[in-house]
């Protein structure tokens, strides 16, 4: 990977790597399901008054008053550089994409041999 990204690869990474399943599955924070709602435990104050807008892709402190997109919080967490935190998150892009041209590859399968 070279050290000059395009601002459309960083959009994707920010935006095609789910925050949810980074925070739970990939960095292993803490977390909890409270009132229905997804809390993490911040990396930065430890505290659990925490969101995340899946809409936006983006977790939020509200005790630290910190946002964190999927970016911020590999670096926040791993203390890794913007390019380290880059990527680390390539190979995780990679098979979504991968995932998703299988999928397509699949329904345009199951589409062409339908009678």
């Amino acid at each position: 990977m070279s050290d000059t990204l395009s601002k459309s690869h960083l959009r994707e990474l920010r935006n095609r790597i789910e925050i949810i399943p980074l925070i739970a599955e990939v960095l292993e924070l803490l977390y909890k399901i409270h009132d229905g709602y997804f809390r993490f435990m911040c990396p930065l104050c430890h505290d659990f008054d925490t969101a995340v807008n899946p809409d936006t892709n983006l977790a939020r402190c509200f005790r630290c008053q910190r946002n964190f997109n999927p970016i911020d919080m590999v670096m926040t967490v791993k203390r890794y550089s913007f390019m380290q935190a880059v990527r680390y998150l390539q190979p995780i892009l990679e098979h979504l994409i991968a995932r998703a041209d299988n999928r397509l590859s699949l329904q345009n399968a199951l589409t062409r041999s339908r009678p």
